[in-house]
């Protein structure tokens, strides 16, 4: 991603990413007490991919810590869904990718080293196309696959070492306390190397744009979507008066890239691209958690339904505005009626199981959900409103039997974690509890509360029994990470 020379209070933990992205030397700096890899490696002070996914990582556990994910399985789901359309398009040799929501408002998206790629939420607000919004993501993948981290250190070989230190030390603060200190040390030894940087970073800029609409054509998407997404950019620039979109922070945007990009779009041939509906339904869910406030919501979605011809996202929109005013009965007749003229829509049952459940009708919601489920075998949203379902049913044990299902899946989703054991300890299995939570602090970066927890675990099992073992190995492999950690 392109250089961070502008560097607000918003969007702090994208500060952290774009520092990790962009401004490195490729000078060898020894990793210090907090456990930062070495940067820096063979071949010229080219990165190697694992030192690469080694940054990517601590990169996640700075965000994870953070507490600013949107967690909405529905977002999470369709964005999945289209980087995985997109992806097998991308000249990647890693498409193991890690994708992350950020809860703000602000246009933003970010590839980092390791196959990061997120997003705000308010990328939803501002794309409002879905080929716009792809268009953006086709931009951060072509960053990954054309190793812009690496080929940017290589390129900053004459860096200050002390620049690199002060750049760490920012990143450290920032991740640790969360507050502006971090972001003061960063801007300030950032200042140092911002201007040998700029000219490289467009023509990293530039080269992104050529891969990423290359990657949208043949993807099926309208590569227009890439220069119709940076006129909305360069408008909300001008409209903000020297307060520029974070993506614009990050990314430089010019009159003549916008052009540059115009033209290479219409090389390619000519095609009538139409939105998926999962599009825009998701952008309703994000226009109502950003709205003023959930009075606004209803009022703005309550204006656009009034005609017996609005769209169904507009009616969808409604509904998700009356569960954000605590009024599931007033969703439940709009949800069905979606339901009745879109048949098996996985975001219109999950919603009316959500209304369901918040009116207490956990048998029908059940029923709907299963039904779902049987269509639709190992849908993630489908399965975490069943376990919230049961969970507030009561039933708790079979809860953290669906919350483990989605967990065996996705392994490095903390949040889901922290969900898994407040359900054991419902249920009462403390061990399980106690594993949960383990996996939750190694993933957050915190292997000492990680080892407590599983040694707490151990304690409570009969000896010898498989489960112990499990236990024991993964306590043997976390005890392994904290003595390489205390060692740098």
């Amino acid at each position: 991603m392109g250089c961070l020379s502008i560097i607000r209070k918003q969007g702090r933990c994208l500060a952290l990413t774009a520092m990790l992205a962009c401004g490195l030397t490729g000078h060898p700096v020894s990793a210090d007490s907090s456990g930062l890899p070495t940067l820096g490696g063979v071949g010229g002070g080219l990165v190697s991919e694992q030192q690469e996914a080694a940054i990517g990582e601590r990169v996640l556990q700075s965000i994870r810590r953070s507490d600013r994910l949107v967690q909405d399985p529905l977002v999470r789901d369709y964005l999945s869904d289209i980087v995985h359309n997109l992806v097998p398009y991308a000249p990647l040799t890693d498409r193991d990718l890690h994708l992350v929501v950020v809860d703000s408002a602000g246009i933003n998206a970010f590839a980092v080293p390791g196959g990061i790629i997120g997003v705000n939420g308010g990328l939803f607000l501002n794309a409002k196309t879905e080929q716009q919004f792809a268009s953006v993501i086709a931009h951060e993948i072509a960053h990954l696959s054309q190793r812009h981290f690496a080929r940017r250190m290589q390129q900053q070989e004459t860096s200050a070492p002390m620049t690199v230190a002060g750049m760490l030390a920012g990143i450290i603060l920032s991740a640790v306390t969360q507050s502006d200190v971090g972001i003061a040390a960063i801007a300030g030894s950032q200042a140092m190397a911002v201007q040998n940087m700029l000219q490289y970073s467009r023509a990293h800029e530039k080269e992104a744009d050529r891969v990423g609409l290359d990657i949208l054509a043949q993807a099926g998407m309208d590569p227009k979507g890439m220069p119709r997404m940076f006129e909305i950019m360069m408008d909300r620039n001008r409209l903000q008066g020297g307060q520029p979109p974070e993506y614009l922070s990050t990314h430089p945007l010019t009159p003549s890239r916008v052009s540059d990009t115009w033209n290479r779009a219409q090389q390619y041939p000519e095609r009538d691209v139409s939105d998926s509906l999962e599009y825009h339904l998701m952008r309703a869910r994000l226009q109502v958690r950003y709205a003023r406030s959930d009075k606004a919501a209803l009022n703005a979605f309550g204006a656009l339904v009034r005609d017996d011809d609005a769209s169904p996202a507009a009616r969808y929109g409604l509904a998700v505005a009356h569960l954000a005013n605590n009024q599931p009965g007033e969703a439940e007749p709009i949800l069905r009626r979606l339901l009745d003229q879109s048949s098996g829509r996985i975001t219109f049952t999950v919603t009316l199981a959500k209304a369901l459940q918040r009116q207490g009708q956990y048998d029908e919601a059940r029923e709907q959900l299963e039904a779902a489920l049987r269509r639709n075998p190992d849908n993630d949203p489908i399965t975490l409103q069943l376990a919230d379902v049961e969970l507030a049913a009561g039933n708790a044990s079979v809860a953290a039997k669906y919350y483990a299902e989605v967990n065996r899946r996705h392994p490095d989703n903390a949040h889901l974690w922290q969900k898994r054991a407040e359900a054991e300890g419902q249920a009462r299995n403390i061990v399980s509890v106690h594993r949960a939570r383990a996996e939750f602090h190694q993933l957050i970066g915190d292997l000492e509360a990680a080892e407590r927890q599983l040694m707490e675990a151990l304690g409570k099992v009969p000896g010898g029994s498989p489960v112990q073992d499990v236990i024991q190995q993964r306590l043997t492999s976390v005890r392994e990470r904290l003595t390489r950690q205390r060692q740098f």
